[in-house]
């Protein structure tokens, strides 16, 4: 049996599949992933035995140039993307049996399946990301849209024409030129009408509706037992617990190491301060800081008071796995959602805005270092499952050899 795993965009994206990959493996599959050519995602792959296939360009770039790409050069960069997942992924997916997709900018991946025969499923890390009438669009770079409105169904009619409108000339004449016919409606036609939600049923629960048959597999964990390094477990041996800070690879806001650290001083605890790939960095040398570059977070999380992050999928879940209280700074997409739910579930608390400040990280930290918030973690943690790629593996491989029904169109 023989697998591709396909995606686009950071390590919330890839790690996933990682995950998924080595779970098919031991299923005795063989498995290869597409994904952007930075090094670090080489490395993560290469950990787990798994080739990476790269595909379009490096992704850190992108994100955290000294500005942000202009529109025109994003337009090309999109174009350029789907010729070179048409390229690529279809000659990843020669001899393949399966293609699962997953993540955002996945516009090639179902025609490529289409034109070779072979089974194709789309994976969300984020019920939000897949529409219905309860809950409104994540916000998608270069498609705003009016906020003004409050009808969902509405609101994702708009996202399909802005999709099919960034996404759909490049798609239909990719599609012409293997002898496929066009598609009307880009977003739907990704996603299918049984798309896989790898998101944990308590951090993330999709809502039933009629519009899509989701199948919930729980989130997508990749094990990680690399030992914490030795300088960083001297510092946590060497006093109470810290509260750990890190925006993963998003840009993030100015000055947020200051507010953070002069924050969490103020409550009396030190800190650990992640570089992530904005490069945050310690603000001055005393002793009660320390900045870690790409560590094992599952290690991390368990030994730290609160989580203080972007709102990433993973982030979140790891935290919540850890039991480790949660303040969430949203910066963009499917991450307002991730910190809604962490409020909502007594977890931590949800920052208003994506710009923090030392009084309104101060009154969040409050809330998470709070007795009853790490009780309520803890009761929480309980509850997150680790068999999300699992259950995943199984019904993809028990669909393929014909001992279940299709898991998608």
């Amino acid at each position: 049996m023989r697998v591709l795993l396909t995606t686009y965009g950071s390590r919330g994206d890839v790690e996933p599949l990682a995950g998924l990959a080595l779970r098919l493996r031991a299923r005795g599959a063989e498995v290869r992933v597409c994904a952007p050519p930075d090094k670090e995602f080489a490395e993560l792959l290469a950990g787990v035995g798994v080739p990476l296939v790269p595909i379009g360009e490096p992704v850190r770039p992108i994100m955290h140039g000294a500005t942000p790409p202009p529109a025109a050069d994003l337009s090309r960069r999109r174009v350029e993307l789907v010729a070179a997942q048409f390229d690529t992924v279809a000659a990843a997916a020669e001899g393949c049996d399966a293609l699962v997709a997953a993540g955002l900018m996945q516009v090639a991946a179902r025609s490529v399946a289409e034109k070779l025969g072979i089974r194709y499923v789309y994976a969300s890390y984020q019920p939000v990301a897949l529409p219905s009438p309860h809950h409104p669009p994540s916000q998608r770079p270069g498609w705003p849209l009016p906020p003004e409105l409050a009808d969902n169904r509405a609101l994702w009619d708009l996202d399909a024409q802005g999709i099919q409108e960034l996404f759909g000339a490049a798609l239909n004449e990719n599609r012409a030129s293997i002898g496929l016919p066009p598609v009307a409606d880009v977003r739907d036609r990704v996603f299918t009408d049984r798309p896989w939600l790898a998101a944990d049923p308590v951090l993330g629960p999709w809502q039933e509706s009629a519009d899509l048959d989701v199948v919930q597999t729980g989130a997508w964990i990749l094990p990680d037992e690399r030992p914490l390094p030795a300088e960083l477990m001297a510092f946590l041996d060497a006093g109470p617990p810290p509260v750990y800070v890190g925006f993963g690879s998003m840009r993030a806001p100015k000055d947020v190491a200051r507010a953070a650290i002069e924050a969490i001083r103020a409550q009396g605890r030190r800190a650990v301060v992640s570089h992530g790939w904005a490069d945050l960095a310690l603000i001055d040398d005393r002793d009660d800081c320390f900045a870690v570059g790409e560590v094992n977070q599952q290690a991390l999380f368990g030994r730290v008071a609160a989580v203080v992050h972007h709102g990433g999928a993973g982030t979140t879940t790891t935290a919540a796995r850890a039991g480790a209280p949660q303040v969430v700074v949203p910066q963009a997409t499917d991450q307002p959602y991730w910190a809604g739910r962490v409020a909502d579930l007594g977890i931590g608390a949800a920052h208003d805005g994506p710009t923090p400040t030392f009084e309104s990280l101060s009154a969040a930290l409050r809330t998470a270092l709070a007795p009853e918030t790490r009780a309520r973690a803890t009761a929480v943690a309980a509850t997150v499952r680790a068999d999300g790629t699992t259950v995943a593996a199984n019904l993809l491989l028990d669909a393929v050899s014909g001992e279940r029904p299709p898991a998608s169109a």
